[in-house]
Formats: C-alpha cells, sequence, structure tokens
C-alpha cells in the first residue's frame, strides 16, 4: 500500500473518496467480526437492533440471567462509541494529527485480546458463565468503537458494522434509479437516483458480505488465530498517520533539548 494511500485512510485531511475507501474496508473488517464472532460465541455483535429486542423478551419472560447479558452487550457498544469521541476529541484538542488513527489501532489491539481470551477459553472443558459474555461485550465494545470512527470520518454519512441502513438507501435509491419520469422532466423535476452513492452503498454492502465470508472461513479452519490477519488489517491503515505524528513528537523533543 503506498504510503500517500495510507496516509489519507486515517488520517486527519479527509476527503470523499478517502471516507469512501476507508468505509468498505472498515465494512469488511466489521463483515469479518461479526460473523467468525458468532462462530466463536453464538451471537452477533456489530448491531443492536436484534440485541435491544432480545433485551425486551427476556425481561417479559423474566429472563435475568439474559437481561443482564443483554444490557451488558448495549453498554458495551455504548462506551465503545464513547471512547472513540474522546479519544478522537482529545486528539484534537491537543493539536494532534492521529485522531482517527488511534481507535483503529485500539481496535485491533482489542482484537488479538479477544483471540487471546477467547483460544484460552475454548481449552477449558466447563467455562465459567461469566467468561462467554466477556467475550460478547469486548467484540460489542470492538463494534461501538469502530463504528464511531467512519461515523465521525464520514460526517454520519458512512455506516459500516450493521446493514440496515444501507440496505435501506440502497432501496430508495433503486426506486429512483427505476422511477420513470413520463414528462421527461418538462413538468416537473426528474427523480434521479445519486449514483454515486449507489454504487458506495453496493461496495459497502459487498465488503461486509465478502468479510462475513473471510470471517466465517477464518475462524473455521484457523480458530482464533483468525484475529491476526484483521489486526494485522487494521494496523495497515492506521499505522502511517500515528507514525507521522510519533515522528513529529520526536522532533519536537530534539528541539526543546
Amino acid at each position: 500500500m503506498p504510503i500517500h494511500y495510507a496516509r489519507s485512510l486515517a488520517g486527519d485531511d479527509r476527503s470523499p473518496s478517502a471516507n469512501r475507501h476507508l468505509g468498505v474496508a472498515l465494512a469488511f473488517i466489521a463483515g469479518a467480526i461479526n460473523a467468525g464472532g458468532f462462530l466463536a460465541v453464538r451471537q452477533y455483535t456489530s448491531h443492536m437492533t436484534g440485541i435491544v429486542s432480545s433485551l425486551a423478551d427476556r425481561l417479559v419472560l423474566g429472563e435475568g440471567a439474559l437481561v443482564l447479558g443483554a444490557l451488558g452487550a448495549i453498554l458495551s457498544f455504548l462506551l465503545g462509541a464513547a471512547a472513540t469521541a474522546v479519544m478522537v476529541n482529545y486528539v484534537r484538542r491537543q493539536g494532534l494529527s492521529c485522531a482517527y488513527a488511534l481507535p483503529l489501532l485500539l481496535e485491533a489491539v482489542l482484537l488479538l485480546v479477544f483471540g487471546v481470551l477467547g483460544a484460552r477459553l475454548a481449552g477449558i472443558d466447563a467455562p465459567v458463565l461469566p467468561a462467554v459474555p466477556l467475550t460478547v461485550m469486548l467484540l460489542c465494545f470492538i463494534m461501538g468503537l469502530q463504528n464511531a470512527v467512519i461515523t465521525k470520518v464520514s460526517q454520519a454519512e458512512i455506516r459500516t458494522t450493521h446493514m440496515t441502513g444501507i440496505v435501506t438507501d440502497l432501496g430508495i435509491e433503486l426506486g429512483k434509479l427505476m422511477y420513470w419520469n413520463a414528462d421527461g422532466g418538462a413538468l416537473r423535476p426528474k427523480v434521479l437516483a445519486n449514483r454515486t452513492r449507489l454504487a458506495l452503498l453496493l461496495s459497502l454492502l459487498a465488503a461486509f458480505l465478502v468479510g462475513g465470508l473471510a470471517g466465517a472461513l477464518g475462524f473455521k479452519y484457523l480458530g482464533y488465530l483468525s484475529t491476526v490477519p484483521l489486526a494485522a488489517f487494521l494496523c495497515l491503515l492506521a499505522i502511517v498517520p500515528a507514525a507521522d505524528e510519533a515522528l513529529r513528537f520526536l522532533a519536537r523533543q530534539r528541539r526543546g533539548s
């Protein structure tokens, strides 16, 4: 990956093209974590819709332990998003230029933690019950962290961890594309699809699907080791802006001394 391209992906100087490319890359990561994580913990963790519905069901059924598990997952996703906001705003206020790179590097580290934690639990015949929700909470935290990154980067235009809104927007744009302007725009403005947005939505959906296939196959054949290439990919996305800032810091230190 060329240095200037890697710098543009997670750097602070944003462009619509960089936002789209980063969004597609993170949609792939989210799909892989969601699908692979399901095989690991038997629960999807990239979106909160099902978990909130599950919380309501468990409350009605009086299943207290499962209610706590659902609350833990929702809180973890929330805290992950909050952690991104704290990091991005702190780094910006310090005048640094790696605001988006740091959450991605943290996500990479936490993915490796999940891999180590999961591998250790997999070797236990009868794991302690609270340990399994811990892995779910960790994955939800990671997903909240990532979704907040691309939300802030793209000014809430792009989401990567859940496909409901993307499929909805895709349907809207396809409806516009198929619409027949009977008067040819002579009497009223034409209904026209935003083809650039349509291409972006299709790319995000395809990346999430391909990531899901990669994550499921990776976990099936490699187990928790499949978190290593995903973490490496995240580092590849974020390392150049972080390294740039580290070099600037060292240069300031030398000038100060």
